[in-house]
């Protein structure tokens, strides 16, 4: 029993490390935290493996425990500072034209400015459904609502996003 449960841990690990990696070091904007969080998730999961049920989503599973994860965290330092997301693909072209590239380079900018300044249940609601293309189901279970409550929230997390774009519009005009 104790060898099928570590191959398990071993198969999950391997399947989803990165991708919560990634999730972690988009909620916490750090890679040192992320990597640390990524531990903890799976020390976590190791101790609640029996909870799991093999009928249920073990991406959710493991995201619902590395969001966890990442809440105590945040909640032990009680203070929160953003820092920009650091991207896979951050190399610009040498071929591309510096103007549309720098254009670019602003409005990501800007939009992870303004992804910042929503609540944390925006931005993961947001990430999971737009980044990692969660199903409605699967980010219910993530973030423990019900669908109807998913996409309220998403609708909700959009609208705050485009109205905190607009007054930035007008910031300029």
């Amino acid at each position: 029993m104790e060898k099928q449960r570590r191959e398990t841990l071993d198969s999950l690990y391997r399947a989803y490390a990165e991708q919560l990696y990634y999730y972690l070091l988009k909620l916490s904007g750090s890679p040192s935290v992320a990597e640390d969080l990524v531990q903890e998730t799976f020390v976590r999961a190791t101790i609640s493996l029996h909870e799991w049920k093999d009928n249920s989503s073990a991406r959710a599973w493991l995201y619902k425990v590395a969001r966890n994860a990442y809440l105590d965290t945040w909640r032990k330092k009680q203070k929160w500072q953003w820092v920009p997301f650091l991207q896979r693909d951050d190399m610009v072209s040498p071929y591309g034209m510096p103007e549309n590239e720098f254009e670019k380079k602003q409005n990501h900018q800007l939009v992870q400015e303004l992804f910042s300044l929503l609540p944390e249940q925006y931005r993961s609601v947001l990430y999971l459904r737009e980044i990692e293309n969660y199903s409605y189901e699967e980010i219910a279970e993530v973030l423990e609502m019900n669908e109807g409550q998913v996409k309220i929230t998403i609708h909700r997390a959009r609208k705050r996003l485009q109205v905190l774009g607009e007054r930035e519009e007008k910031k300029y005009e």
